[in-house]
């Protein structure tokens, strides 16, 4: 088994295959590359160590998400989104696929924010923000050229890209030598004091980071391109132990990643003042970088750019190209797991077979067109700005992954002797009730800070939107989880094992 959660081996096509424990065999899924290592382009990048305990709690869902997904894969044979299709009335499914496609563009348009302002760092700013985000059309023809040449290269490559995301923010912790003893205490005692909104803004971004959507739909694919004999109950619980011995190394790698850029910019900027950081640069050899800070005393508001830049001024030009080149590694990974999470999301919900370079076509034109507009007419703060806030869109379509997963993996008729047993509910549904809470809060605060009141009347509309979907979500999976009486017509079928497709084909939209 490969190092990478999702890390596949290549799909024996001639194989016994089943679609669940007792369903006539299906055919595998297409070779895939390892699954979803969580990018440190996206990680909000706070000021203090007083959040450290929400990335450390982020990655621990992270992990009881990815264990699921993979236990639905394995036992039925079908990834989330087949079973979504198979079980959800047409109307919600087609929602909850337009939330995960969301989801999908918005982490691309972080890939190219990132690698946009990583060739501007990498450039001392002679590639205009304009130019890195059309750039960033070649490295997806790079990677889809790549993928011709087979699984393993593309895995390899995939490695490769970690192992460069791990040395550079690596050596940024080590340079930065952040207090061992605050991260420790950071990281174990939930606390922070004096937050306020701009932290619950950075501390939703986090989780949104780490558990993205999408990447729940993937992993629960990528599994299956493991032989497994689902007429054997041992082979089955090997399988999902391995997948969870997999999905523990590739979080715990993705969880020291992150942790060194948290650590490094809560040593660097906690409690820095743009006067201070102004007088730090002015005194580098990155003198120029200096008016990127405005020379007041209020405190710095770092993102990804302003962060490469201070770290340059601290420790030296290295760092300040180490920081680039690890931001162009995180931004090609994310390009990866992005395209693959779309195909099997369409395939999965809309039974539709695009190639991979329509995919990213869709995807790359969706994402590059407002990024390109607004690195043309505004200026590197809002896209960092942007960047913050794709992360918190991330948590707030979280809901329309993990209550799907949870709804399934606690079904007995689908999932049998491994469907979910009493702490897992009680734990999962637990955290998913405080991250909803979480984003419930983060947009009644957000609301009262809209610049006009007409987005008061699109908020509404979405809200109402957003609310019908997870109350519908909430409901079918309650079903599930033993109140059985809220069962009608249509939804009968969640107590049931998978419908046969005669089933699916002749049912209407609900």
């Amino acid at each position: 088994m490969g190092p990478f959660a999702g890390d596949t081996g290549t799909p024996n096509q001639g194989g016994t295959r089943y679609g669940s424990i007792s369903s006539p065999p299906s055919p595998g899924p297409q070779q895939a590359p390892p699954g979803g290592t969580y990018l440190s382009e996206k990680i909000p990048i706070p000021d203090t160590e007083s959040l450290l305990w929400v990335l450390l709690w982020a990655t621990v869902l992270g992990l009881l998400c990815q264990r699921l997904a993979a236990r639905l894969g394995v036992v039925t044979g079908k990834d989330l989104g087949e079973v979504c299709h198979l079980y959800y009335p047409k109307v919600p499914r087609t929602l909850l696929w337009l939330t995960i496609e969301l989801a999908i563009v918005g982490s691309d348009m972080q890939e190219v924010i990132g690698t946009a302002i990583a060739f501007s760092l990498l450039s001392a700013g002679r590639i205009p923000l304009w130019g890195g985000v059309l750039i960033t059309i070649v490295d997806t023809f790079f990677f889809l050229f790549l993928d011709n040449y087979g699984l393993r290269k593309l895995e390899a490559f995939f490695g490769f890209l970690i192992t460069i995301m791990a040395l550079t923010f690596g050596y940024e912790y080590v340079v930065a030598r952040p207090a061992q003893g605050a991260l420790l205490q950071g990281l174990f005692l939930p606390s922070c004091p004096g937050c306020g909104q701009p932290e619950l803004l950075q501390a939703v971004g986090i989780v949104g980071a780490i558990i993205m959507p999408h990447n729940i739909y993937l992993h629960s694919s990528l599994v299956k391109s493991r032989e497994v004999d689902r007429s054997r109950r041992a082979d089955i619980r090997e399988a999902n132990m391995y997948f969870l011995i997999e999905a523990t190394i590739a979080l715990s790698v993705s969880f020291f990643i992150n942790l060194f850029v948290m650590a490094v910019f809560g040593q660097a900027f906690y409690k820095q003042t743009n006067q201070a950081a102004f007088n730090i640069c002015a005194n580098s050899s990155l003198h120029d970088y200096a008016t990127i800070f405005p020379r007041d005393n209020l405190t710095v508001a770092v993102d990804i750019y302003q962060g490469g830049v201070i770290l340059g001024c601290l420790f030296g030009p290295a760092a300040l190209y180490i920081w680039a080149v690890g931001l162009l590694a995180a931004g090609q990974s994310s390009t990866m797991t992005g395209t693959y999470a779309g195909q099997f999301v369409m395939e999965g919900f809309l039974k539709l077979r695009w190639s991979r370079f329509a995919r990213v076509l869709l995807t790359r034109s969706c994402a590059i067109l407002p990024t390109v507009l607004l690195a043309v007419f505004r200026d590197l703060q809002d896209l960092s700005g942007l960047n913050d806030l794709l992360n918190v869109l991330q948590s707030l379509l979280l809901p329309f992954a993990v209550l799907p997963i949870l709804t399934f993996t606690s079904m007995p008729a689908l999932m049998q002797e491994f469907a979910n047993g009493l702490v897992s509910k009680i734990i999962t549904s637990s955290i998913m009730v405080l991250v909803c809470a979480v984003n419930l809060y983060f947009v009644i605060s957000y609301v009262p800070s809209l610049p006009h009141p007409a987005y008061f009347s699109l908020v509404a509309l979405l809200a109402a939107a957003y609310l019908g979907l997870t109350t519908y979500l909430v409901w079918t999976c309650l079903i599930t989880q033993g109140a059985t009486h809220l069962a009608h017509s249509s939804h009968q079928r969640f107590l049931y094992g998978l419908p046969g497709e005669d089933q699916e084909e002749g049912r209407t939209s609900g």
